[in-house]
Formats: structure tokens, sequence, C-alpha cells
């Protein structure tokens, strides 16, 4: 209306495009100067994206992010073990430490072998990923490039105590070895190769990492922020850590001896590396001897 006052500058008209567009004489817009065309509609403004929202933690989501994590490490591992135990205890010969993938290839076998093993640690960088949210990186953890005094040395030290105090264990067992070695399993080495110590290498390497990951490096950790105390976590460790060695029937209390000194050792120092590195040589250690006398 005349009496109405202007709009401002940046109006915007919206124009039906049903019908064609004319002015106050009914000129048609096509024919019309173009300063008095009205403005075309302007494009709506992009919506925004919708922040990314990661929650806190929770006590009762950490419980069950370890529980989760735990079973999906150890569920494979359990179960192997006790098919294997009720396999040797129905008569079937001992396991085999390297399993044969192509009959009659013992190099193509190798290498076969150690990239099948590699599922064996496929839940280790979801473990360190899962602390890392938290908090628990790398460096927390202690691990990272091994140093000769703080982790080679002490790691070197750790395993050979083990190593003693498993010897001294197995005395009092000596007498029921002898007369009931069904009760104990073995795991055969068979005529390989020399060159299989880099078999038995690589085994060794990724047991250890994905053993300390797991058991020492997110359990541990987990088991702390939730308040447990160390020796409730120890005890739970030593049960976990034992569960999966159960194929080797009573002797399976032969493995208490080591996985106490390398958890009590990332309690104490929190230094990842160490318990990776007693692991690693004391399973490296034994294959090799078993190889080389194969």
């Amino acid at each position: 209306m005349p009496e109405w006052p202007q709009p401002p500058a940046d109006w915007v008209y919206w124009v039906p495009m049903a019908a064609p567009v004319t002015d106050a004489s009914g000129i048609p817009a096509s024919s019309m100067p173009a300063s008095s065309m009205p403005a075309p509609p302007m494009p709506a403004p992009p919506m925004p994206a919708p922040p990314v929202r990661v929650a806190e933690q929770s006590r009762r989501g950490l419980i069950r992010e370890t529980w989760f994590m735990e079973v999906a490490f150890l569920l494979p591992g359990i179960a192997n073990a006790v098919t294997a135990l009720v396999a040797h205890l129905g008569g079937v010969s001992d396991i085999n430490l390297f399993s044969t993938v192509v009959p009659g290839h013992p190099v193509e076998n190798l290498f076969l072998g150690i990239f099948n093993y590699l599922a064996v640690g496929a839940v280790v960088p979801l473990a360190l990923l899962l602390l890392a949210r938290t908090g628990q990186g790398p460096g927390v953890l202690g691990l990272g490039r091994p140093s000769w005094s703080k982790d080679l040395w002490p790691g070197l030290g750790i395993a050979a105590m083990a190593y003693g105090v498993t010897l001294l264990i197995q005395i009092p067992f000596a007498t029921v070895l002898a007369h009931h070695r069904a009760l104990f399993g073995q795991v055969a080495i068979g005529h390989v190769p020399k060159y299989y110590i880099v078999y038995g290498l690589a085994l060794a390497a990724v047991t250890a990492i994905t053993e300390e990951t797991l058991v020492n490096g997110y359990l541990l950790t987990r088991l702390e922020q939730l308040g447990w105390t160390p020796q409730r976590a120890l005890l739970l460790s030593l049960t976990l850590r034992t569960s999966y060695h159960v194929y080797y029937g009573l002797g399976f209390l032969l493995t208490i001896p080591f996985g106490f000194f390398v958890t009590r050792s990332f309690q104490k120092h929190r230094r990842l590396n160490r318990p990776i590195v007693a692991h690693f040589i004391y399973d490296a250690v034994l294959i090799t001897i078993g190889v080389l006398t194969s």
C-alpha cells in the first residue's frame, strides 16, 4: 500500500513461477528492463552438520567394555585349549607346535603358518585404542622402543627367574609325570628343519605381545580404574592367564610362576615392555632348544 514503509534493501521477493511475471501495465517480465525485475529468491543456507559427541565413559560402560574385550581375547584360546585337552585325554597324540598348512612343503608351510598365527594378535590394536581413548596411551603403559637398562635386562632377569622357579616346581611332579604321563599334555616340536627357528621366534613374538598387552596392559589398567586392589587383580590375571593353558593338563600349574613375575613387574613399574621382553625370551629359548634338538 502507498502508506506502508519501504521494505529493507535486502528484502527477498518470492515470485510464484506458475504465472508469468508482469509489471503494473501487464507487460511480461521478459520485456521489462533488468533494473526493474524483482530479485530472484535466495537459496536457503545449508544446515550445519551436527557436532560429534563422545560420551564420557561411565563405570558401567567401562565394566561392559572390559568384559567384551576379555571375552574376545580369551574365548578362542580357551576353546582351543579345552578341545586339545579333551583330544589328549581321548588318546590323540600331543599338540604340534608348528601347524601344517601345506604338507610336504616346509618353506611354504613356514610363511603360511606365521601368517595364520597373526590372527592371535588381532585384538591388540583394539585394546590399545580403547586404552588411549581413556588416557592410557603407549607412553603411560610403558610401551614403545625397549631400553637396555629399563626393559631388556630386567626382562631377561624375569625370564631367568621364572624358568628357575619352574624347574624347582617340576621336582615334586617328577614321580607323577613318570607314572601318570597322560595327566600332562605335551607340545610336540617334531622333526622340522633348523630354519624353523624363525617360525618359532615369530610365534614367540606374537604370543608375547598379545598376552602381555591383553592380560597385563589392558586388564590390570581397567581393574585399577574400577577400584580393584592389586592382590585381587593379580589373582584374576593369573586365573585368566592359566585358563588358556589347560591343554597342558596338570602342567598348566607350571605356567603360574612366570605369570606371577610378569604381572607383579607391570604392577610395580608400569612398563609393558618388560613383560613382553620376558615372555618373548622365555618362549623363544624353549622353542629354539626344541627345534635344535628335534
